[in-house]
């Protein structure tokens, strides 16, 4: 068991303690634009070990690599001249590019999770800084238990990881709320590995390719593609019309519900119906009903088009089969 400590963002010397954490072979959670995430220096490998131990995650599952700019990206993949476009056009921001991983590149086994390929992204926020003072990649998934609701404030994350890890870094809630986009550019393709925030319509544009979805059953290739992911404790109904007796409802628009006031809980994902507003309170949402008592959730059905497919992954694979 670990003690814990949680530290503002705010205060004088917090980035330097999250540093010192990371060089220590700490486990530190962090806010980025997305998510919090659970940072390890890539090259220790008992760091990184740390991460799935923390997590209960399976070794098979990489994690992607969060650099400080470009120049450090390069260190450790080969990037195609597409990669490298959409790199200067979304970096920093919410797009994990998969890359063929250089030879002799110092990173750890355990976050290739066997692939010779690396996950890799350029966040917003303080971890950035941390990560140039280090010199060095970080691995930094999502900061909470494997398979749960990913967390959007440092109490999300203590939750789940509160004695599992050495610090928190509470920045307050991140601004988008979902993880980011991944993909792998595939010659005259680009293959959408796990949709995000930055919507694929926007990268082909960018591109000048088309993008194809990721088969359902296909093999792992890059984090966030486990089937059952981002659950809470109960059971998820997707696409309801209206709760049943009991349920905790998920709304979307402003549009009126049959049956609310029998409903065991209520949040609406946006009120106005916006997609980007619903996006960065899904988690909050799912983090507000994942209670051992609440074990039925309904949610209305959400758009699919534009962030709304992304929504919808992260539902679907919160409403799997466990």
């Amino acid at each position: 068991m670990r003690d814990t400590k949680r530290i503002d963002l705010r205060d004088d010397g917090a980035g330097a303690a999250v540093l010192m954490c990371l060089r220590e072979g700490g486990l530190a959670a962090v806010p980025t634009e997305t998510v919090y995430g659970l940072a390890a220096d890539a090259a220790n490998g008992l760091a990184v070990a740390g991460i799935f131990e923390a997590k209960g995650r399976p070794h098979f599952n990489p994690l992607i690599c969060h650099v400080s700019d470009l120049a450090m990206a390069e260190r450790y993949a080969r990037f195609d001249p597409v990669s490298r476009r959409l790199a200067e056009r979304f970096w920093p921001g919410p797009l994990t590019l998969v890359l063929p991983v250089l030879p002799g590149a110092e990173l750890h086994p355990l976050v290739l999770g066997g692939l010779d390929t690396v996950a890799l992204r350029l966040p917003q926020g303080p971890l950035r800084s941390v990560i140039a003072s280090l010199g060095r990649p970080v691995a930094a998934p999502s900061a909470n238990r494997s398979g749960r609701v990913s967390p959007t404030t440092a109490e999300h994350v203590l939750r789940t990881l509160r004695g599992r890890i050495d610090l928190v870094a509470d920045g307050g809630a991140t601004e988008q709320g979902l993880e980011s986009t991944i993909i792998r550019v595939l010659g005259n393709e680009i293959l959408l590995l796990r949709p995000g925030t930055l919507t694929a319509e926007r990268i082909a544009e960018e591109a000048g390719l088309p993008v194809r979805r990721r088969a359902e059953g296909d093999a792992i290739t890059a984090p966030g593609q486990l089937l059952s992911h981002y659950a809470p404790a109960g059971r998820v109904r997707l696409d309801a019309v209206a709760p049943e007796p009991g349920e905790h409802w998920i709304g979307f628009g402003p549009e009126p519900v049959r049956g609310l006031e029998k409903a065991g809980g209520i949040f609406n994902l946006s009120p106005e119906g916006d997609l980007r507003e619903a996006a960065s309170r899904l988690f909050a949402a799912l983090s507000a009903f994942d209670a051992p008592e609440i074990e039925r959730i309904a949610v209305a059905p959400i758009p699919r088009e534009g962030l709304g497919e992304a929504i919808n992954d992260r539902l679907r694979r919160a409403a799997a089969d466990r």
